[in-house]
């Protein structure tokens, strides 16, 4: 809903939405044409070829030349593939191409709706890499998933949305960040849970997935490596610990309801 709002597909029940700093509604036909967008499945003419349903879209921008078509087939991995008809595509290949249209105009603002629906796991390493190597490139791109997994390892800023309402927008890494908690390999967890649970700092110290997980004193990673040693613990490794990006918003999502 929120895409197809900013897209111009329906309009919204009540305020405004602005792309690139400008309202979309008011000034469609100057914003929508620096936004590439691919909302759900891309419909395509199986019949065709990739490279005719790609001249079929140009056709339609106004004419786009024919080296920006094979720049697009290039990026998306589909040149050698290209006359060949879609309807012999992977699902992968569809969504390549699906992305390759909504590049064909070289938009600012890329726009993607579950881009990785319906890939093996060898489609959504590529989409991933895809992804990663257009935002390396310069283009901004927005992305609305549910497979949070996937939005943690692309994105680098989240925002978090229930009910249409916005819970929380910032950087991955702050959302996943567990603030001053650290993960611990010993030989013996349980021994080093009671040491350190003896100290003011450390009071709930705790074994998790066969890990010590605590504070450190003052936070910092090094005094905990300290302390461990000067106790005789040597840790095999001592890592700050994350949450996964579903953790954070299932607490957030279950904070809202509980209200």
């Amino acid at each position: 809903t929120t895409i197809r709002m900013a897209l111009g597909l329906i309009a919204p029940t009540g305020g405004r939405v602005e792309i690139l700093g400008v309202d979309v509604r008011t000034h469609r036909a100057e914003v929508l044409p620096r936004v590439g967008a691919l909302v759900e499945s891309p419909a395509l003419y199986g019949y065709l070829s990739g490279l005719d349903n790609l001249r079929a879209v140009a056709d339609v921008l106004g004419g786009v030349p024919r080296t920006r078509i094979d720049e697009v087939l290039e990026i998306v991995a589909l040149k050698g593939r290209e006359r060949d008809r879609v309807r012999t595509y992977s699902m992968g290949m569809k969504q390549r191409l699906g992305l390759a249209i909504a590049l064909l105009n070289d938009p600012e603002l890329l726009i993607l709706d579950e881009p990785a629906n319906g890939l093996d796991p060898a489609g959504i390493v590529e989409m991933r890499d895809l992804l990663r190597g257009l935002a390396a490139g310069g283009k901004t791109v927005f992305i609305s998933s549910h497979v949070l997994s996937e939005v943690q390892q692309i994105c680098t800023r989240v925002a978090i949305i229930n009910h249409g309402r916005l819970l929380r927008l910032a950087p991955v890494a702050e959302l996943v960040q567990a603030s001053g908690q650290f993960e611990v390999k010993v030989d013996s967890p349980r021994e080093l849970v009671a040491a350190l649970q003896t100290q003011p700092w450390a009071r709930d110290a705790r074994t998790e997935n066969g890990f010590v997980v605590t504070p450190a004193p003052d936070g910092r990673g090094r005094d905990l490596i300290k302390y461990l040693v000067e106790k005789g613990f040597s840790p095999d490794s001592v890592s700050p610990r994350q949450h996964d990006l579903e953790d954070v918003f299932l607490s957030l999502t279950e904070e809202r309801a509980a209200r």
